[in-house]
């Protein structure tokens, strides 16, 4: 019908800046090769640094609606939504939920994502906090590394009676619908302290000592290029000066529609 899906490259943003390649700029040219009539929009689709589902619409109101049924799903405490990460470090629990505030802070000459343990009802209300929420399955781990299964969610006054969806799935090409908040998936995973292969901004507040991961508090975690072991690095193939081109492993993997 209006739909239709495709499966986008960790690094292509959906609205570029100018002169910059883009997803909304390749549109016009995968219209006319489909010969549709009408115009593709984007319906959801993952941040630009994450690869995975796209899903486009060529229906205004298909688009309204879909739009809506994911606002809605928040608030009946429903999942639409499932990422797919590989991640440096196994987390200590097979599966279960990291619940936070998030807010950005002032670092510098950039702002950062930020995690807020304990969030003040005044703040929450000012919307100078977002309370958030990721339930999160360890489906394996080898090597140190775990592929983990996240589902994002703020944290909405939850209603009554979900009802059930069917599935639209497509299976990652490699190890944002974006969150309500962009960069959540990233800090849960940090929280998790198992922050995802290829995070180049967050993965340096995991600190560790005598090979025991800590977290660093945002200020003293400056960005930086991710660190990884020899071993790591020889069975990814890489070498240091390559480690800032390795993509970011998060990967929009599933969406459910009603």
């Amino acid at each position: 019908g209006a739909l239709l899906a495709l499966s986008k490259p960790p690094g292509l943003p959906i609205l570029g800046r100018t002169g910059e390649l883009s997803l909304s700029m390749l549109l016009p040219a995968l219209r006319r090769r489909l010969g549709l009539s009408t115009e593709l929009h984007v319906v959801k689709a993952p941040a630009r640094g994450c690869s995975g589902l796209v899903l486009l619409s060529s229906c205004h109101r298909t688009t309204e609606q879909l739009q809506w049924f994911f606002t809605d799903a928040r608030r009946r405490s429903q999942y639409p939504v499932t990422y797919h990460a590989v991640t440096l470090g196994v987390p200590a629990e097979a599966e279960g939920e990291i619940r936070t505030g998030l807010r950005w802070q002032q670092q510098g000459d950039t702002a950062a994502v930020v995690p807020v343990p304990v969030p003040g009802p005044r703040s929450l209300a000012r919307k100078e906090v977002k309370s958030t929420l990721t339930r999160y399955q360890v489906l394996g781990a080898a090597g140190g590394c775990a592929l983990l299964q996240l589902q994002p969610r703020t944290g909405e006054r939850p209603l009554q009676h979900p009802t059930p969806m069917p599935t639209h799935q497509r299976g990652p090409t490699a190890p944002c619908a974006s969150p309500a908040f962009p960069e959540q998936l990233l800090v849960h995973l940090t929280l998790l302290l198992c922050p995802a292969l290829g995070d180049h901004q967050h993965s340096s507040r995991v600190g560790r000592v005598l090979g025991m991961p800590f977290l660093l508090p945002p200020e003293a975690a400056p960005t930086r290029t991710q660190v990884l072991d020899e071993e790591l690095l020889a069975r990814l193939g890489l070498s240091p000066w390559q480690l800032r081109h390795l993509p970011l492993h998060l990967h929009l993997q599933q969406l459910v529609l009603p």
